[in-house]
């Protein structure tokens, strides 16, 4: 997922100002991928979402502290909350492909196995098949799919329960009124001889 370009930064301006755009843009972002995102079967979505949740924690993680007020710094640890999920989540999008091809090589294997020790029969024994090489590899891949399928539902729903959680507290609009907010101390808000924002003290 290509990161949306930030338009309007004042290099001279103080850091907050520039930092609020930026954060907005990135809160716009993940917040982009809902409804799409509720749907299990959307896994490009899903992966890409965790991609701007992780955008959106970074830069809140340098900014929060110095530029916004308090819920800023709680909405990096949202942001880590649902990026770590969706992470867990993808494990299993990108394992169940491989061993779902897996699983398929080994059958086609079997088969094969299976046909020449039929060989000029009129049919196949299925006794035969009590005893194919790999049969144990054939087991464990079938195990392995199916607790890669359930553990996916399982997070997913989650998944779920997070960003209904995130609805509920009131993630985007918190964090937007934060945004608009400054530090009481004013550390952000003197400027430097040169422009530039200066610490306090």
């Amino acid at each position: 997922m290509k990161a949306g370009r930030v338009t309007g930064i004042d290099p001279t301006g103080p850091l907050a100002d520039n930092a609020e755009r930026i954060v907005r843009l990135r809160l716009e972002e993940l917040h982009g991928f809902v409804p799409a995102v509720l749907d299990p079967a959307e896994v490009e979505a899903l992966h890409d979402m965790r991609i701007a949740a992780k955008r959106l924690r970074y830069v809140l993680e340098v900014t929060a502290e110095p530029c916004f007020g308090p819920y800023a710094a709680k909405a990096a640890k949202r942001a880590k909350d649902l990026q770590d999920l969706i992470g867990e989540i993808h494990d299993c999008d990108v394992a169940l492909p491989r061993v779902r091809a897996e699983a398929q090589a080994a059958r086609e294997a079997g088969a094969v196995a299976l046909l020449a020790r039929a060989g000029d029969a009129a049919d196949v024994d299925p006794g035969l098949a009590a005893e194919l090489p790999r049969a144990d590899e054939h087991r464990g891949l079938a195990t392995l799919e199916t607790y890669l399928t359930a553990r996916r539902r399982l997070l997913f729903e989650r998944f779920l329960e997070l960003w209904r959680a995130l609805e509920r507290e009131g993630f985007r609009a918190r964090l937007e009124y934060a945004l608009a907010e400054r530090p009481t101390d004013g550390a952000i808000t003197r400027l430097s001889p040169d422009d530039n924002v200066a610490p306090s003290g």
